[in-house]
């Protein structure tokens, strides 16, 4: 079983103590970069290191598996039908049905470590390695696609009104309309692989490998931008009071919505290969749940005090998912995926946790 550690019940109150206990795991092979989606029915869907996307039932059991080309940093969408989407680096994009039989397939000429995006008609979108984005339509046909200076890691995000943002290698955010011509463009001094966050008002935040979290207008105009350090590819998520948690390196990080360092912990332990690239999840009660290096999930209250912590076996590199229900699944780089028994849900925020929702549509008031 894993250690399970919470902060004193006399301490915290009746009113606010919930406990986190090992619901069930299941052993998904060796563990990668893909965070977990969840479909409506209940079915867990997560992408591995040796190229299987496996869903599972909601006991922990296993449903199917579908084999691609090659490893899988891409984490899973889910459509509105049930359809999975996902990219492999056998630089194809994938849609699977509910039953675990492949839809089609759409050839890239780079790996595929882009999460997809889902619009509110249906397009999917996506970057790739071989430094193009992509908007394809339901049935697996180019929509279009636009070209950037660079590789596309960085897995995009839609705001109310169906505009596409998106980082590339080149050093530039990317803001696209829905019919693929460019709104505006933003130099940072890195790559940006980080996913984008928006916020209630419509702005965007991202880190990049310039060692700073940034944060735009949502006309591409600077707001503010803050020095981290941090070169890793976290993403932030947001807290109902404008919040922003993220990692920076070996650090877990809250800064204000005026772009202040409110408090930073670091990590347990942290060899260097394994600093964190994870995005948090934050909670409706405010606290906020962690992955990272030292192969924890770490809760922190608002203020930054430690809450519980819940042993994944090894380090994570993979974001946490919490579900409907309250429960959490997340893994580490060992061979199993854990759900943790918990009864908080997600924040109602813009962008609780990474692609914004348990279905990781990646898009501004998608389903919860």
């Amino acid at each position: 079983m894993p250690v399970i550690l919470c902060a004193a019940f006399t301490a915290l109150g009746a009113e606010e103590y919930y406990a986190a206990t090992n619901l069930w795991k299941a052993t998904i092979g060796p563990g990668g970069v893909s965070s977990p989606a969840l479909g409506r029915d209940g079915a867990i869907y997560v992408g591995t290191w040796q190229g299987h996307l496996i869903a599972l039932n909601s006991d922990g059991s296993k449903r199917w598996t579908f084999k691609t080309g090659f490893e899988m940093a891409s984490s899973p969408a889910v459509g509105a039908d049930e359809t999975i989407y996902i990219g492999s680096r056998d630089r194809k994009f994938y849609a699977v049905d509910k039953t675990g039989q492949k839809k089609w397939a759409f050839h890239t000429d780079g790996w595929v470590d882009s999460s997809a995006a889902i619009g509110a008609d249906g397009t999917l979108y996506f970057g790739s390695w071989d430094r193009k984005f992509y908007a394809l339509n339901p049935d697996g046909s180019k929509k279009w696609e636009f070209a950037t200076g660079g590789p596309v890691l960085s897995s995009p995000a839609i705001d109310a009104s169906g505009v596409i943002y998106f980082g590339s290698n080149d050093r530039k955010f990317y803001a696209l309309n829905a019919d693929g011509s460019k709104r505006w463009e933003h130099v940072v001094g890195g790559a940006v692989i980080s996913s984008p966050a928006i916020g209630d008002d419509g702005a965007l935040y991202f880190t990049s490998l310039d060692g700073k979290l940034h944060a735009l207008n949502p006309d591409g105009s600077k707001r503010w931008e803050l020095l981290t350090g941090g070169i890793t590819q976290s993403s932030p998520s947001l807290a109902v009071d404008g919040t922003l948690y993220l990692h920076a390196n070996t650090n877990r990080c809250a800064v204000s919505p005026e772009g202040k360092l409110r408090w930073k912990a670091d990590i347990w332990m942290h060899p260097e290969e394994e600093w964190s690239e994870t995005a948090p999840a934050v909670l409706s009660t405010g606290v906020v749940l962690f992955t990272s290096g030292d192969g924890l999930v770490m809760a922190y209250r608002p203020e930054g005090k430690w809450y519980w912590n819940f042993w994944l076996g090894g380090p994570s590199r993979s974001s946490p998912v919490v579900g409907p229900d309250g429960i959490i699944y997340a893994s580490g780089m060992s061979t199993e995926l854990f759900a943790i028994k918990h009864n908080v849900g997600l924040a109602e925020s813009s962008w609780p946790m990474f692609r914004a929702n348990p279905q990781h549509t990646g898009r501004v008031g998608g389903p919860r």
